[in-house]
């Protein structure tokens, strides 16, 4: 089934329009993947953690790589500036093309505490839908392809929960300040487990 629809959200305002502020999120849900030591990761791995998570691909000649610096710079200032530490995780929308050792030596350019997961395309179809991450492959010459993908970055809580998205207006101050307004009243933790 294909997402017509994406969760934006503008510069200023607010939490994710995706979350229901009465029962949780209506985004997210069960996954079950590899890291970049092929080791299977599910949600509860990461399970304790604020998670900054991107669902991008390796071949992305612009946006993509833009919001792995950013995601690499935020996570940075959250912990120089205000001691607090993220989880950043990226999920690969090209499993194709993106199996762990790539993941791991694509990653490390940006920032060598990225969690990348990958795992079969069924596995990251699904979880893609259940995170309303949208995607599509698109034929280009010869064998080349893209992946359009919708670029957003979603905040989850310690319980797995979104707590906020966020679109590619932000920069790496405007996101680490965002994200610190979202952690400071919910937790008292500093700390993410390594999987």
């Amino acid at each position: 089934m294909q997402l017509d629809y994406l969760c934006e959200v503008l510069l200023g305002q607010g939490n994710c329009p995706c979350v229901n502020n009465v029962r949780g999120p209506i985004i997210g849900g069960p996954f079950t993947l590899v890291d970049m030591e092929n080791h299977t990761v599910t949600e509860r791995n990461l399970l304790g953690n604020w998670i900054l998570l991107y669902f991008g691909y390796t071949s992305s000649p612009d946006v993509g790589p833009e919001q792995l610096q950013m995601m690499a710079k935020a996570t940075n200032i959250l912990e120089s500036r205000h001691n607090r530490k993220i989880l950043p995780v990226f999920v690969t929308l090209d499993p194709q093309r993106d199996t762990p050792s790539h993941l791991r030596a694509y990653l490390k350019e940006f920032e060598s505490r990225i969690v990348g997961l990958t795992g079969p395309v069924s596995a990251i179809r699904q979880m893609a839908q259940e995170y309303r991450a949208y995607f599509k492959k698109v034929e280009e010459e010869g064998d080349d392809y893209l992946v359009e993908c919708s670029h957003n970055m979603y905040l989850m809580n310690p319980n797995m929960e979104v707590v906020r998205c966020f679109g590619v207006e932000y920069n790496a101050d405007e996101l680490s300040e965002a994200i610190v307004k979202e952690v400071k009243g919910t937790s008292t933790d500093k700390s993410y487990k390594v999987l």
